[in-house]
């Protein structure tokens, strides 16, 4: 489980513009989460480098530094902010940018989740040295989410690769059904920012 701390997403608007990151990230790590993933986008999600370092002081969880990650330098600042992993989206992205911010990241110490959305991507992915792949369930142009692609795409990801689903996950049942298809993990923003109790919906995505 990788608990997001999102104030606003370009698709929905304000989610919990109010969150306090540090209140937020103890209760993600009461409820058993195992890693956070902090916003630091201001203009499209209202985050900040901020909230990484509130939500990275409260707790002993290892933090993803969720940002449009497109130069050396963010993933420099990812480091600096203090976060323990990078995000690398490949439609953002050339395929020659993939492979070298992803070898930057492991030359600072940061793992990285390298988002696709397809084979395509995914085959991106891998030739970068990709060991941690996220499938975006999202549409990045029409936001749509297609809450099948993730488990087709599944199928091409080889063994011994970290497999992370993302986005439309709304509760206990999604979270199975992406656990059976193969999923190591997923990570959940909205469902748990705007909860009026994030630990016990963890609790509720993690015991089904």
């Amino acid at each position: 489980m990788i608990a997001e701390v999102k104030r606003r997403s370009p698709s929905k608007g304000d989610l919990a513009p109010g969150l306090v990151p540090e209140v937020l990230a103890k209760a993600y790590e009461d409820g058993g989460a195992a890693c956070l993933s902090v916003l630091t986008d201001q203009e499209f999600f209202g985050g900040s480098a901020a909230d990484l370092a509130e939500a990275r002081a409260a707790t002993a969880l290892p933090v993803l530094r969720k940002d449009f990650t497109v130069g050396e330098v963010d993933v420099c600042d990812a480091r600096l902010m203090g976060a323990d992993a990078v995000l690398l989206i490949v439609a953002a992205l050339s395929p020659p940018e993939v492979h070298r911010l992803l070898a930057l990241a492991v030359d600072v110490g940061l793992d990285a989740l390298v988002e696709v959305h397809d084979e395509v991507e995914l085959d991106v992915a891998l030739s970068a040295g990709a060991t941690m792949v996220g499938v975006n369930q999202r549409d990045l142009v029409t936001f749509e989410v297609d809450t099948g692609r993730a488990e087709r795409v599944v199928s091409a990801i080889p063994g011994g690769v970290v497999k992370v689903a993302e986005s439309g996950i709304r509760g206990g049942a999604d979270a199975r059904r992406l656990a059976d298809a193969g999923f190591d993990a997923v990570l959940v923003g909205e469902s748990l920012v705007s909860s009026p109790d994030p630990a016990a919906a963890i609790r509720g995505l993690r015991c089904s």
